[in-house]
């Protein structure tokens, strides 16, 4: 975002040979705290805010052609949800459901929704209710080890931060937990290598330095 805290639109790549940035076409959506994703010579950016409204968009920047394609925005609009890619699909997972424009009555919610772009095909994929998450969650972790999803901490309906950790394999299109962090907490950076998938900082009772990685193995 900008100095005003408008959402900013703007893209550079850094030229190390040249030692100097470059302007590239700005993104079609104007947005801050979206996730990129790099997919061959391709860069998907998903979701984001624009103030306190949450962005649906999904666009990508082919880095060949330099140009931007906008393809089907994510399904429903959440807050804080989480996005996580596979070898073949992007996911949005979980957030804070935002009561529609007519529920004056409504309240926010936590959801465990889960919604597949198969990148393949180009479409969304219809969720099922065994597709959802066992835990309804926002804010939290997300990443993909072994080709499964894996999700972690965050909040929820509980009084205090999630510790609570699930895998969803696509093939079954179904979750399972795993053993729970050992620190409870939102608001975390992740860091994922091949192996595993590092969770770093974020809130628990306050702020966290905790750093710890889930290592997962296929054969467990």
């Amino acid at each position: 975002m900008g100095t005003d805290t408008a959402p900013q639109a703007l893209v550079r790549v850094y030229e190390a040979e040249k030692d100097q940035w470059q302007a590239l076409p700005p993104m079609p959506t104007p947005r801050y705290g979206a996730t990129p994703f790099l997919r061959g010579n391709k860069i998907y950016v998903m979701g984001g805010r624009q103030g306190k409204l949450p962005v649906t968009a999904l666009e990508a920047l082919d880095l060949e052609t330099r140009s931007w394609t906008r393809y089907p925005c994510i399904p429903s609009r959440r807050a804080f949800s989480c996005c996580a890619a596979s070898d073949r699909s992007l996911f949005s997972l979980g957030g804070l459901q935002q009561p529609g424009p007519h529920n004056f009555y409504s309240r926010p919610h936590f959801v465990s929704t889960v919604e597949e772009y198969d990148l393949d095909q180009g479409v969304w994929v219809k969720p099922t209710r065994s597709s959802r998450m066992r835990e309804k969650r926002a804010d939290f972790v997300a990443g993909c080890l072994g080709g499964r999803l894996i999700v972690a901490g965050g909040l929820g309906n509980e009084p205090s931060p999630l510790g609570s950790v699930e895998t969803y394999n696509p093939g079954k299109r179904r979750w399972e937990f795993l053993a729970p962090m050992p620190t409870a907490r939102c608001s975390s950076a992740a860091v994922q290598t091949p192996s595993m998938l590092l969770v770093i900082g974020g809130v628990a009772q306050g702020p966290s330095d905790a750093v710890e990685a889930l290592c997962f193995q296929e054969n467990v």
